[in-house]
Protein backbone atom coordinates (compact mmCIF):
# COMPACT_ATOMS: atom_id res chain seq x y z
CA UNK A 1 0.00 0.00 0.00
CA UNK A 2 1.44 3.45 -0.63
CA UNK A 3 1.92 6.08 1.62
CA UNK A 4 -0.99 8.43 0.02
CA UNK A 5 -3.69 5.61 0.92
CA UNK A 6 -1.84 5.54 3.79
CA UNK A 7 -2.17 9.36 4.98
CA UNK A 8 -5.88 9.05 3.45
CA UNK A 9 -7.08 6.05 5.58
CA UNK A 10 -5.30 7.84 8.61
CA UNK A 11 -6.78 10.96 7.66
CA UNK A 12 -10.45 9.82 7.77
CA UNK A 13 -9.76 7.78 11.04
CA UNK A 14 -8.51 10.52 12.86
CA UNK A 15 -11.12 12.96 11.52
CA UNK A 16 -13.99 10.45 12.51
CA UNK A 17 -12.22 10.12 16.06
CA UNK A 18 -12.15 13.79 16.10
CA UNK A 19 -15.98 14.18 15.54
CA UNK A 20 -16.98 11.44 17.67
CA UNK A 21 -15.10 12.27 20.56
CA UNK A 22 -16.77 15.90 20.52
CA UNK A 23 -20.30 14.14 20.16
CA UNK A 24 -18.82 11.82 23.69
CA UNK A 25 -17.97 15.14 25.33
CA UNK A 26 -20.98 16.76 24.71
CA UNK A 27 -23.51 14.40 24.76
CA UNK A 28 -22.86 13.69 28.34
CA UNK A 29 -24.17 17.45 28.83
CA UNK A 30 -28.14 17.85 29.60
CA UNK A 31 -27.64 21.22 28.49
CA UNK A 32 -25.23 23.48 26.35
CA UNK A 33 -24.43 26.83 27.76
CA UNK A 34 -25.41 29.59 24.85
CA UNK A 35 -22.35 30.98 24.65
CA UNK A 36 -20.43 26.94 23.97
CA UNK A 37 -23.36 26.72 21.27
CA UNK A 38 -22.70 30.21 19.78
CA UNK A 39 -19.22 29.33 19.47
CA UNK A 40 -19.47 25.68 17.91
CA UNK A 41 -22.17 26.98 15.67
CA UNK A 42 -19.32 29.86 14.30
CA UNK A 43 -17.09 26.82 13.32
CA UNK A 44 -17.78 25.77 10.06
CA UNK A 45 -17.54 29.39 8.97
CA UNK A 46 -13.75 29.65 10.78
CA UNK A 47 -12.93 26.32 8.81
CA UNK A 48 -14.39 27.93 5.36
CA UNK A 49 -12.13 30.75 6.11
CA UNK A 50 -9.04 28.85 6.26
CA UNK A 51 -9.63 26.87 3.65
CA UNK A 52 -10.45 30.05 1.31
CA UNK A 53 -8.19 32.55 2.41
CA UNK A 54 -4.68 30.85 1.58
CA UNK A 55 -6.28 30.53 -2.17
CA UNK A 56 -7.62 33.83 -2.69
CA UNK A 57 -4.35 35.46 -2.04
CA UNK A 58 -2.48 33.02 -4.18
CA UNK A 59 -5.11 32.76 -7.06
CA UNK A 60 -4.42 34.15 -10.83
CA UNK A 61 -8.10 35.86 -12.26
CA UNK A 62 -9.50 32.95 -12.76
CA UNK A 63 -9.78 31.09 -9.55
CA UNK A 64 -10.39 34.97 -8.54
CA UNK A 65 -13.38 35.05 -10.34
CA UNK A 66 -14.56 31.47 -9.73
CA UNK A 67 -14.61 32.78 -6.11
CA UNK A 68 -16.71 36.00 -6.83
CA UNK A 69 -19.45 33.90 -8.83
CA UNK A 70 -19.42 30.91 -5.89
CA UNK A 71 -19.72 33.68 -3.35
CA UNK A 72 -23.05 35.28 -5.41
CA UNK A 73 -24.10 32.06 -6.28
CA UNK A 74 -24.41 31.28 -1.91
CA UNK A 75 -26.51 34.58 -1.28
CA UNK A 76 -29.32 32.82 -3.44
CA UNK A 77 -28.35 29.15 -3.67
CA UNK A 78 -28.08 26.33 -1.12
CA UNK A 79 -24.05 24.88 -1.05
CA UNK A 80 -24.03 22.27 -3.64
CA UNK A 81 -25.25 24.61 -6.36
CA UNK A 82 -22.83 26.92 -5.25
CA UNK A 83 -20.34 24.72 -5.38
CA UNK A 84 -21.17 23.15 -8.63
CA UNK A 85 -21.07 26.73 -9.82
CA UNK A 86 -18.28 27.87 -8.34
CA UNK A 87 -16.42 24.74 -10.10
CA UNK A 88 -17.94 24.94 -13.31
CA UNK A 89 -16.79 28.54 -13.78
CA UNK A 90 -13.40 27.78 -12.49
CA UNK A 91 -13.23 24.84 -15.03
CA UNK A 92 -14.36 26.83 -17.95
CA UNK A 93 -12.35 29.77 -17.28
CA UNK A 94 -9.11 27.36 -17.05
CA UNK A 95 -9.64 26.37 -20.54
CA UNK A 96 -10.36 29.50 -21.26
CA UNK A 97 -7.60 31.37 -20.02
CA UNK A 98 -5.34 28.41 -20.52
Amino acid sequence: MSDTWLIIIAGAVLTYLTRAGGHLVLSRFDRIHPRVERALNAVPAAVLTTLVAPATLSAGPAELIALLVAGLLSLRFGLLTMFLGGVAVLIALRQVMG
